[in-house]
């Protein structure tokens, strides 16, 4: 079974292939930036301590639905990614969880195994190891999980598999969706902890300034 890679994550042991897909509106105008259009995105990695190790760019009118990437760069990024041996996947784009959830898929099926995150993923991740005090810890969690939510459905859908390969789908009630469900109560529980949390030390803190 091809586990689906997305896990608790340590990104200052990884190594990683930038992929960025360059369209005729998002385009830079800066000449340093169509001289190293990734240079902001390994900037980032290097910030979350992410070691890069290669690099893929695709000029596209449009993105691909499914991918994002073209199907041909899809295969070249597999391709990448087992001859660098790379341990993860930097999109400067931001992706659907639909998205992720099928590349991954074509990339695992060409052995091509991976944690995939986009860039926003890759700023809460810097934002997270960088907030020192407990009211910016809260917001970086909140943040975090906000993110995260609307991707479950993509981070399971392997679980879906175990009842004899059919994908986690509207009608089904595999292990795969089970999950889902508990994974959604469970981040909107801790959400809601969080933000009353965060409220507390907000007010605390109006009361101090108040205070003084």
């Amino acid at each position: 079974m091809n586990i689906n890679p997305r896990e608790e994550m340590n990104l200052r042991a990884e190594s990683a292939v930038l992929v960025a897909v360059r369209l005729p509106q998002g385009r830079a105008t800066a000449p340093s930036d169509h001289e190293d259009p990734l240079a902001e995105l390994r900037a980032l990695a290097e910030s979350a301590g992410v070691r890069t190790v290669g690099e893929l760019i695709q000029n596209r009118e449009k993105p691909r639905g499914k991918t994002y990437l073209g199907k041909g760069k899809v295969d070249e990024l597999a391709q990448l990614v087992k001859e660098l041996k790379a341990t993860l996947i930097v999109f400067d784009n931001e992706l659907s969880p639909s998205q992720i959830q099928e590349l991954e898929k074509e990339l695992g099926s060409q052995g091509a195994s991976a944690k995939l995150i986009d860039r926003s993923e890759l700023i809460l991740d810097i934002f997270a190891h960088r907030a020192s005090t407990r009211q910016a810890q809260l917001q970086v969690e909140i943040a975090q999980l906000e993110y995260t939510a609307p991707r479950l459905r993509a981070m399971w859908s392997h679980l879906g598999q175990v009842t004899g390969g059919s994908p986690v789908g509207v009608g089904t009630r595999g292990p795969g969706e089970q999950q889902l469900e508990i994974d959604r109560r469970l981040v909107q529980k801790r959400l809601l902890a969080l933000q009353r949390e965060l409220a507390e030390v907000q007010a605390r803190k109006r009361r101090e300034v108040q205070e003084r």
